[in-house]
């Protein structure tokens, strides 16, 4: 039984490999048949199934994709693709909130793996991208009601002076005190109703919640034994490209003791779920 075994299992090897000669050169159609061969001979390797969903997603054929990253990610809990394929597939049927829940952990997972890798970047763009389209949703339901409610306090506060107004009596200056009072209010009104929608209007980011050396909000930060915290893919390209040194210190530094600074994460987790529309930049 071993060795027929094990002859599955170089075939099933080499039909990977057919599928991935095929997919680089669009092919997605041969791919596809190859990957199901692979499938078909050892059914419980994971990456054929992400290898096959690859192909599923060129084509937009997202129940598929879907299919495939479930059963991939039985095989294998830990696997990036799966997790970030199953999220585009929600997304694409409107799932926003388990779509963002399974590019949140594709994200993790990639980070953990390989924090420098082009899959990190990719997951990220899509993530900020699907949090961007949740937030300007929410945004401009927010902005629809306050609207609506500030229009109907006005009418009623006019409504109120005018009331007043017609039920004067004494002294001919009331109707002009009145005038005033209602200026006032109104004013009042506008300013409550300004400070209520300032968490949807875009400002700058915080400096201490952005990485030193790209400028752009934390996603995965990490302090240095200096103290100073770098956006970790970041840190780890200046110490791979540039030498092995903190930037703004230029003390020695080992790539094994950056720690990750989970209060500037926490705290840029707080102020993107306030300000959502920070994911743009």
């Amino acid at each position: 039984m071993a060795p027929a075994v094990a002859t599955a299992k170089q075939q099933a090897e080499l039909l990977k490999r057919d599928g991935n000669t095929c997919f680089g050169k669009e092919r997605f159609g041969a791919a596809i048949e190859a990957y199901t061969e692979a499938i078909t001979l050892c059914p419980n390797v994971a990456v054929y199934w992400t290898n096959r969903a690859l192909c599923f997603r060129k084509r937009n054929e997202w129940t598929r994709v879907e299919e495939d990253c479930r059963k991939a990610i039985k095989l294998d809990s830990n696997s990036v693709k799966g997790h970030y394929m199953l999220g585009l597939a929600l997304l694409q049927r409107e799932e926003y909130a388990e779509g963002v829940k399974k590019l949140e952990k594709a994200l993790d997972l990639g980070r953990g793996a390989n924090p420098k890798g082009y899959m990190v970047e990719e997951i990220w763009q899509e993530l900020s991208k699907a949090k961007y389209l949740t937030w300007e949703h929410s945004s401009s339901q927010r902005v629809w009601k306050l609207q609506t409610l500030k229009e109907e306090c006005e009418k009623a506060l006019e409504e109120k002076i005018s009331s007043d107004v017609s039920l004067q009596t004494i002294g001919e200056g009331s109707d002009i005190c009145s005038i005033v009072g209602f200026r006032e209010q109104k004013k009042l009104l506008l300013q409550v109703f300004s400070k209520a929608s300032e968490a949807d209007i875009p400002t700058e980011v915080p400096d201490h919640l952005c990485c030193r050396i790209t400028f752009e909000i934390f996603r995965d930060p990490v302090i240095t034994p200096s103290g100073f915290t770098y956006e970790r893919a970041a840190l780890l390209g200046h110490l791979q490209k540039v030498g092995n040194f903190e930037p703004i210190t230029r003390e020695p530094l080992d790539e094994q003791k950056l720690v990750s600074n989970l209060a500037i994460k926490e705290a840029v987790q707080a102020y993107l779920n306030e300000h959502g529309w920070a994911y743009r930049l």
